[in-house]
């Protein structure tokens, strides 16, 4: 059984991972940011494929120093691979 914990800081974390990863993402992947929500939506989704993927492919990442650093890493390369399969189906082309 997976143990989650869904405590208000965690939930804070994540919001932050994402915003900083999908903001990121979002310039290199579309040239531009999305709004905060969809910053930190394409973050948090990129942070769950990005986990998923590593998972499939048994890659396991870690930088030393705060384990923020290596989990905002997974969610800024998961966000890049979400925003350029969605920019192949046409989202994200839209004004800046």
């Amino acid at each position: 059984m997976i143990d989650i914990r869904l405590d208000f800081d965690t939930v804070i974390i994540w919001i932050l991972v994402g915003l900083l990863a999908g903001a990121l993402a979002g310039r290199v992947a579309l040239g531009h940011d999305l709004g905060l929500l969809g910053d930190i939506l394409a973050g948090v989704l990129g942070a769950f494929l990005g986990g998923v993927l590593a998972s499939l492919l048994k890659i396991n990442f870690a930088i030393s120093g705060h384990p923020v650093i290596s989990e905002i890493i997974i969610a800024f390369v998961g966000a890049v691979i979400l925003l350029f399969v969605l920019r192949i189906f046409g989202f994200g082309r839209g004004s800046k």
